[in-house]
């Protein structure tokens, strides 16, 4: 019953979120692989696994990823700490009671993975609808470029129905860049797979990278199939699969 509650809240969520966000949507597949086979595969071929608070980033692994065409290195390698911080609670009223009183406290905690070397942040445009990126943005402002680059931030693209196209993923990727701050996104990712479509999301991941807005490129809650289809687009174009971020 609650697991069924949860589902439909969510999916309130995203349908909120559809007139929120602003934008009006064929590559399909089977994106109900299961997500534990995708990371006990990942654990088994020695591919790092990493705790974000709010899901699992798998980077990509060989096992994983179909036969590509032969090309010298693929752009778009991300190096990441051992853990980060999720940031859906950052500004998302509805699930977490997220309240602008306590955002001297975000800071604090901000602050602290700052001093630890351990500044890395997943977020999402859906979070808070845009709040939680405003937030990472307003609190990596106040410290010296020095140490404001040494911040990571990784958001995502909401693939809801009406946004199936590879321009609707540079448009949100453009927006997510201004709410957190201006400068590129270390990590930018598919939040979800979407019915179909998918091989646009995946042109307009690639086309952020070559515009410069992104240094990374992966997804999230992504099964098999649709993980090496993936790969194989982007690598197409000689870009990496950085991750499979799992829920």
């Amino acid at each position: 019953f609650f697991f069924s509650l949860f589902a439909t809240m969510r999916y309130l969520l995203f349908l909120f979120a559809s007139a929120c966000l602003n934008a009006p949507a064929t590559g399909a597949f089977d994106a109900s692989s299961s997500r534990r086979e995708v990371l006990a595969k990942g654990l088994a071929t020695g591919a790092g696994v990493l705790s974000t608070g709010s899901g699992l980033i798998v980077p990509s692994s060989p096992a994983l990823a179909a036969p590509a065409p032969e090309v010298a290195a693929l752009r778009g390698s991300i190096d990441l700490p051992p853990i980060g911080l999720g940031a859906w609670a950052w500004g998302d009223s509805l699930f977490w009671g997220y309240d602008k009183k306590n955002d001297g406290d975000l800071a604090e905690v901000f602050d602290y993975a700052v001093k630890k070397e351990l500044a890395f942040f997943d977020t999402a445009e859906l979070y808070g609808i845009g709040r939680s990126e405003k937030l990472l943005g307003e609190f990596r402002r106040q410290y010296p470029k020095e140490k404001a680059d040494k911040v990571q931030i990784a958001s995502k693209f909401a693939a809801l129905p009406f946004r199936t196209k590879a321009k609707d993923v540079l448009d949100a990727c453009r927006k997510s860049v201004d709410r957190l701050g201006g400068e590129p996104i270390d990590l930018y990712q598919i939040h979800f797979p979407n019915a179909w479509n998918n091989a646009d999301y995946w042109d307009g991941l690639a086309m952020a990278y070559e515009e410069g807005l992104v240094k990374a490129v992966g997804v999230s809650n992504y099964g098999k199939d649709a993980l090496r289809a993936c790969h194989k687009s982007l690598a197409e174009r000689n870009i990496k699969l950085a991750s499979n971020q799992i829920q």
